[in-house]
């Protein structure tokens, strides 16, 4: 038997080369009876053989589990009307712990001390062990089974390697590059940060036990896989691995690999401030239109950092982050003088030329019914095992032409949500709680389910690929808890001064910096070099580049300005860098049944999550918010909003630049509550007092939450799991521009009849559908259009039109240019290809799902209440923009942006794609996973919704 037939033979009774066990007894389980449900699409299955590859691209099969949970995800959008409890399993698959008997698929111990049981409709693997050591070990080799291409991926992006890696596409440089442009480390850098933990005392020693364990798991799944020839094909697509020979080398992975997993997953969604350039920009901008005094009034209006309007997750005041009265050290950089710093350098070949890649075109995936390889006929499958006896790889040829991850994967975004209910309000008295994170698109997904069962462990739900010897989000034996990103402000720019070691005068082409000793030292360069020739993956031509980062004591360069002409570096410093890896004591507290026993004790353990998340936790009789991360406690007079001078006495109390440790808030200085009537969040303003982001006002996507969840509560509606899942739905397809903002522009045109009879149609099919519920849903499934369609195209195409016609002309082109670089316009379901310019329709990544957390939807919605006259907590300064505030010339502007959208053809709103033809509305719209390997899916529809969701009520507690 060849390659090929060793692989198919492999992957077909894999069961029968590892030994059974008995089933084992089942852990004590809380959960209310068909109320512990969750859902990670698109499958369990997230690995590939090389002839999988070849025949997912040849004969449309795809690995069994690889996605069974796809079309359960997408159906709920379709199907949410009159949903009840007994048909959520439609949707959702069973979170209870264990397998029954009679759902085992297989069974099989990696090591003695270890049992994983995979359920026979999903694949996911239920990890048991009789020891700590043989749970981790289980954990790690259930990971590499599922896992182990996507590891390998993002330890490749931990280390700013993943060209050399992957392949020279530029969605590869330009992840690599957004990585180590804000976490470069060295290797000593990491195991620094693993020692400090290690030594920080007995559940430090523990954590990193653990994480020992859990890669000797995955480094036995990758010897077994290796000498087997069952590992990912993709090692063999991107030149690692020799069909034929089997040659090459599949890299063991370190603790080090962990840190830099670690760093990429909490920077993307456990992050939060920075900006403050822009910022410093804006102002600027402000005040030589403005003058200084009333500049800085509108700055701090239009900043809207405490914005009375916004809605908030928990009851409170929570001062966080706040502009002092008395600011010390602001910089303000002086006008066009801010560069960027590149950190790619030397490059050649491919790196060096100019991009005129167009955008491939992708053919359509197979459906939910394609066959496994082990379905086809035996002459299909012998065609397999041919090509790659042959070498014959032409059919997977460049399936990594645009990235193995999408560019502007690492910007971070505002993600997730969470819907808890007391049980005061629901109808059995137990609490119900509907939530999780928002994660991307991706096949194989970035998250994983499984079970860990072990002394001191006892947890199901979802964890990272790479860092899933820990449960991150899911639940215990009577609680359940998820996540959202929060995004406080962790991040802090500082100005440093530059400076010559000759003593000679400098400039911003310096390269050395006065230390915190007023000496000059160089910045430290943290370099890597990468190189790449083209594979059967990725054809890029051969090139390469040094990526060199520039680190101070201060942070990270990210600009060189001139501030009153001395030339100064800009520079970031985060909270967590550093200390990349101090969270996994909370992590662990998390999944440890002794620790957690209430939402008390569940506050206590999120103390040491260092990243910015809000967190939500259910039991059998409570609920709970509790907000996370390492808010450093800021000198007196410092403003985290600006750029700080480094010398100016300002930044952060008790820091020590060795270590970048500070004093930091303690929990109790955290948004938290305890038992609210409920509580919902969709990485939204926690907590009054607690400084928010640019434009989080009056309306944010978490109103479509809080406004449904608090009508129910007010009409005395009970919840179940399902009615609260529905609400989440409804919620996940609704256009908040229409439900929000759209009737009060609605209220200025009919301040007067439209004359224009096509205008006055089209104002009226813009009411039908905010009065309909403002939704984005096909009338059934496969309908191939939406209700109301022609309406959200003019929408669509009406809002950057509105938002530019509203505010250009008062705020001047420069101002408004310089604000839309800070705070976005809109953030549609389409997105558009390529980011576009300021205000423009093209505001965000098309087929990601998340839509509408960022948008100028407070600031219309301000404006517009201004001119009509009605009362406005927290206006926009002592400006009204639309019509300079006059009714009619407001009217006037709407009705002419609005005819301007009515005749912008549909094939310009929603321009096309390599998915989508153009003026298709409901492909443009669509939810595509990224393939971060050789395995496609079919799109679904769109829905503003978690990624991974938890439905849960517990109806007991230990």
């Amino acid at each position: 038997m060849g390659a090929a037939g060793a692989a198919l033979a492999i992957s077909a009774s894999l069961v029968a080369a590892l030994p059974a066990t008995p089933a084992l007894a089942a852990p004590e389980d809380y959960c209310a009876p068909g109320a512990c449900l969750d859902i990670l699409p698109p499958g369990q299955n997230g690995s590939a053989t090389l002839v999988e590859i070849l025949g997912h691209q040849v004969f449309g099969t795809r690995p069994k589990h690889s996605s069974s949970q796809l079309d359960m995800y997408d159906n709920l959008v379709h199907h949410y009307d009159g949903l009840t409890d007994e048909s959520l399993d439609d949707f959702f698959i069973d979170a209870t712990f264990g397998v029954d008997e009679g759902d085992v698929d297989r069974r099989y111990q990696p090591r003695d001390d270890v049992t994983i049981t995979r359920d026979r409709q999903h694949g996911i693997p239920h990890v048991q062990g009789t020891t700590r050591e043989g749970t981790m070990f289980g954990a790690g080799y259930a990971a590499g089974e599922d896992r182990l291409f996507l590891m390998d991926v993002l330890r490749r992006v931990g280390r700013g390697e993943l060209t050399s890696f992957a392949g020279g596409a530029e969605g590869n440089r330009g992840l690599e590059q957004d990585l180590w442009g804000t976490a470069p480390y060295t290797e000593e850098d990491k195991q620094a940060q693993i020692d400090r933990v290690a030594d920080s005392g007995e559940r430090g020693a523990q954590a990193l036990a653990d994480v020992d364990a859990y890669l000797a798991g995955v480094n036995a799944y990758i010897d077994e896989a290796d000498s087997g020839r069952y590992f990912p094909g993709e090692y063999v697509l991107t030149g690692h691995k020799d069909a034929i020979t089997n040659g090459g080398e599949i890299e063991p992975f370190t603790p080090t690999d962990v840190v830099g997993i670690a760093a990429m997953v909490g920077g993307i969604f456990g992050g939060g401030g920075g900006g403050e350039v822009q910022a410093a920009v804006v102002l600027a901008n402000f005040q030589d239109r403005y003058g200084a005094e009333e500049g800085l009034e509108l700055w701090h209006a239009w900043r809207m950092e405490n914005d009375p309007e916004a809605v908030v997750s928990v009851d409170g005041e929570f001062p966080y982050a706040q502009t002092p009265d008395d600011p010390v050290g602001e910089v303000v950089p002086d006008d066009g003088s801010v560069e960027p710093y590149s950190i790619v350098h030397d490059e050649y070949g491919s790196a060096a030329a100019t991009a005129q890649r167009a955008e491939a075109e992708q053919s359509e995936a197979p459906g939910a019914d394609a066959p496994t390889v082990e379905e086809l006929s035996d002459e299909q499958r012998a065609e397999l095992e041919q090509m790659v006896e042959d070498g014959d790889l032409s059919a997977a040829e460049g399936i990594f032409e645009d990235g193995v991850l999408p560019e502007g994967f690492l910007d971070p975004r505002g993600m997730s949500n969470a819907l808890l209910v007391s049980g005061q309000h629901t109808e059995s008295g137990n609490p119900v709680a509907v939530m999780g994170p928002q994660t991307g698109y991706f096949s194989p997904q970035l998250l994983m389910l499984q079970e860990l069962q072990g002394p001191g462990i006892s947890a199901r739900g979802a964890s990272f690929a790479g860092v899933s010897f820990y449960v991150q989000m899911g639940r215990g034996a009577d609680y359940a808890w998820s996540a959202t990103s929060a995004g406080q402000d962790i991040t802090d720019t500082f100005a440093v001064e530059l400076c010559e070691t000759d003593g000679s005068a400098p400039s911003t082409s310096s390269r050395a910096y006065v230390d915190s000793s007023g000496g000059c030292s160089e910045f430290e360069e943290l370099s890597v070099s990468n190189d790449w020739t083209p594979t059967i993956a990725d054809g890029t031509p051969a090139g390469g580049y040094t990526l060199t980062s520039l680190r101070s004591e201060f942070g990270l360069v990210r600009s060189f300005a001139t501030v009153d002409g001395a030339p100064v570096a800009f520079t970031e410093l985060r909270s967590t860098y550093m200390r990349e890896v101090d969270s996994i004591l909370g992590f662990q507290r998390f999944n440890d049944p002794e620790q957690v026993t209430s939402a008390a004790t569940f506050t206590e353990a999120a103390e040491d999550i260092g990243y910015a998340f809000n967190w939500h936790y259910v039991d059998d009789t409570d609920i709970a918010f509790i907000n996370s991360g390492a808010n450093p406690v800021r000198l007196a007079g410092t403003n985290p909003t600006l750029p700080i001078d480094a010398y100016s006495g300002s930044g952060w109390s008790g820091w020590d630049p060795a270590t970048n440790e500070a004093e930091y808030h303690p929990q109790s200085d955290h948004p938290q509550e305890i038992n609210p009537d409920y509580i919902v969040n969709w990485n939204n303003k926690p907590a009054q007092g607690y400084t928010s982001g640019w434009s989080t006002g009056s309306v944010h996507r978490n109103d479509l939450l809080d406004g449904r969840v608090a009508g129910l509560i007010g009409d005395g509606h009970q919840f179940t799991p399902a009615s609260l899942t529905a609400t989440m739905m409804e919620a996940g397809v609704a256009d908040l521009r229409a439900e929000q903002v759209l009737p009060l522009l609605l209220e200025v045109i009919d301040t007067e009849a439209v004359d224009d009879p096509e205008l006055a149609g089209t104002v009226e099919s813009l009411r039908a559908w905010t009065e309909s519920g403002s939704l984005r849903r096909e009338p059934r499934r496969d309908a191939g259009y939406y209700d109301h369609a022609d309406a959200i195209r003019v929408l669509d195409a009406w809002w950057p039109l509105l938002v530019r016609a509203q505010f250009e002309p008062g705020l001047g082109e420069d101002l408004y240019t310089q604000l839309t670089r800070a705070a976005q316009t809109d953030e549609s379901p389409s997105g558009a290809i390529g980011g576009g310019e300021p205000g423009s329709v093209n505001q965000s990544q098309a087929h990601r799902g998340s839509a509408f957390q960022y948008g100028w939807w407070s600031y219309v919605h301000k404006d517009l209440r201004s001119v009509l006259g009605q009362e406005v907590d927290g206006t926009l300064g002592d400006q009204v923009y639309c019509g300079e505030g006059d009714v009619d010339s407001c009217r006037t502007v709407l009705l002419d942006s609005l005819a301007a959208a009515a005749a912008t053809p549909a094939g310009d709103v929603y321009p096309g794609d390599g998915h989508c033809s153009a003026g298709d509305q409901l492909c443009a719209d669509t939810v595509i996973h990224q393939s971060v390997g050789g395995i496609d899916m079919w799109p679904i529809a769109w829905q503003n919704r978690p990624t991974y969701q938890l439905v849960y009520q517990f109806s007991g507690g230990r």
